[in-house]
């Protein structure tokens, strides 16, 4: 691969849009999970992970477990994503919404506990 291919594959990636979509993350041992929708879901997760490492994440049940049993004990997931219209009137986050509600209900009729 030559330097301008290259330089076009760097171009095309940082033009691409992040993956919005639903995202989990769960306390394996519990079974409890945080589940939440995100215009980055990727980065999200990488958000979460970043503040329980530092101790510092703004849920404290989640928190507490992450200190208590350590980062094995969770996993991190997109469990979703939509896909972006190129329709003007395409409301993201109206679409982000109406997921999160259909996969917490879902969930919740299944017996998922949550933070």
């Amino acid at each position: 691969m030559d330097k301008t291919q290259q330089a076009a594959l760097k171009v095309a990636y940082r033009q691409q849009a992040p993956a919005l979509g639903i995202m989990t993350l769960q306390h394996l041992p519990s079974g409890r999970m945080l589940l939440a929708a995100s215009r980055n879901a990727p980065g999200a997760l990488n958000r979460h992970r970043f503040e329980l490492k530092l101790g510092t994440h703004r849920n404290a049940g989640l928190q507490a477990d992450w200190k208590r049993d350590g980062e094995t004990a969770f996993h991190f997931d997109v469990i979703d994503t939509v896909k972006v219209a190129d329709d003007p009137a395409f409301d993201a986050d109206g679409e982000l919404a109406s997921l999160l509600e259909l996969h917490r209900s879902q969930l919740q009729a299944q017996g998922q506990p949550f933070y």
